[in-house]
């Protein structure tokens, strides 16, 4: 498994303006590799360097002879690329464009070492002296190793930022002693914490809702192509917000699987899931909150971060988890209760109370093969206790959290 770290660096005008000689030069090879994988009806980085070389040798001589491998390779990347969105319906034009350029390094180009950083330009090599961040020693010091391939972007204010591969081989995973499914949901998260139902806040629809507010206010009576309208656009940050949000909650749940030595229960939502989830709904507000929801992003980071752990995931069919009941296999009937969406219903053979987010779970664990009995008129079937954001977001443990909450409401 891979990870990348960012590293910011201000330079001086004299290493930034060769390096941008470098970027150009990069650019254009790029282009022309581009368009003879186009012409010749190739993504395969061997034919389009055999075809191309000793053409690009001879008009950018200075040019280290290596940009010119790893350019033909980011090219071979790109075209594959668009070939797989073509085939799925998601290109939104006839050809691949050059509008945005990482120039790729490899282990002639770039050297590494905690002193300086060393890159190739024309005639020689330019030193960067990065100060490293918290993110950077904790893979540096974890058992990651740096692998020979870099990459370099430049940034107004004679910044660099290069982009540092880690690399470490995937742990094996233990043979799991019990199961902790998870159900998704745009505004929280339920999972089973000690064979208990709980609903973990993410506040999504708020930090979506805000921020979609917030554009609005910005760009009424104003075009997005304003400078000061851009400018303030680019400071929103919902983005990095619903990151954090579900890096610390993927971070939580495997921790917890970790602890009890069990598998995760994910459902195997479909490639496009929004789109998926919005058909028939009209209402413009809801289509948003969805599409915004990110529900295959927090699966990745949940599946990524059990990976990196060698915590166990089974992926289960999503289909009727929420309106089946898991004891008698009848449909569950929802009552309206003056909500767009009512979240308790009623098994239409037993008469069992089920919360649509608690069922969710019983279900993933029955399809994941737990056998064990479930629960019948339990409390937290229909009224399962929710967990803040507000206090999981600093938390180390999901089990604490959840207890810790307990012990305050009996002292209530």
């Amino acid at each position: 498994m891979e990870r990348t770290v960012k590293l910011r660096v201000k330079v001086d005008s004299e290493t930034y303006q060769k390096l941008k000689e470098v970027e150009e030069e990069y650019k254009e090879v790029l282009k022309d590799a581009i368009e003879y994988g186009l012409k010749n009806r190739t993504t395969s980085f061997t034919k389009i360097k055999a075809g191309i070389y000793r053409a690009e040798r001879e008009k950018h001589k200075g040019l280290p002879s290596h940009y010119i491998y790893t350019a033909c390779e980011d090219a071979s990347e790109r075209l594959d690329s668009f070939e797989k969105m073509r085939r799925r319906g998601r290109a939104y034009t006839n050809r691949p464009e050059v509008r945005r350029v990482t120039v790729h390094l490899d282990d002639h180009l770039w050297k590494f070492s905690l002193d300086k950083i060393t890159i190739a330009v024309k005639g020689g090599r330019v030193a960067l002296e990065p100060k490293f961040h918290k993110l950077f020693w904790r893979y540096y010091n974890g058992g990651w190793r740096i692998v020979s391939e870099a990459r370099f972007k430049l940034l107004k204010g004679n910044v660099v930022e290069l982009y540092i591969v880690f690399k470490k081989d995937d742990p094996k995973p233990y043979t799991p002693q019990g199961f902790i499914p998870v159900d998704l949901n745009e505004d929280h998260v339920s999972v089973l914490v000690g064979n208990k139902p709980v609903l973990v806040e993410t506040n999504t629809k708020r930090v979506t809702l805000g921020y979609e507010y917030r554009r609005r206010k910005i760009t009424s009576g104003n075009s997005t192509k304003v400078r000061e309208v851009v400018r303030k656009l680019k400071k929103l940050r919902e983005r990095d917000k619903k990151s954090d949000i579900r890096r610390k909650l993927a971070k939580l749940v495997v921790m917890e699987a970790l602890r009890t030595s069990s598998a995760i229960v994910l459902e195997d939502l479909p490639r496009n899931a929004p789109e998926h989830m919005v058909k028939g709904i009209k209402d413009p507000q809801l289509r948003l909150r969805i599409y915004r929801s990110a529900f295959s992003s927090l699966k990745r980071e949940i599946i990524e971060e059990a990976r990196e752990q060698g915590v166990p995931v089974v992926l289960v069919n999503p289909s009727y988890t929420s309106s089946v009941c898991p004891i008698h296999g009848s449909r569950i009937i929802y009552r309206p209760d003056g909500g767009p969406a009512p979240r308790v219903g009623v098994c239409e053979k037993g008469g069992e109370l089920w919360h649509r987010d608690v069922v969710a779970l019983y279900n993933l664990l029955k399809r994941a093969g737990n056998v064990s009995p479930m629960p019948l008129g339990s409390k937290e079937s229909h009224d399962p206790p929710v967990l803040e954001a507000g206090r999981w977001l600093r938390a180390k443990s999901l089990h604490l959290t959840v207890n810790e909450r307990e012990m305050i409401g009996m002292k209530v």
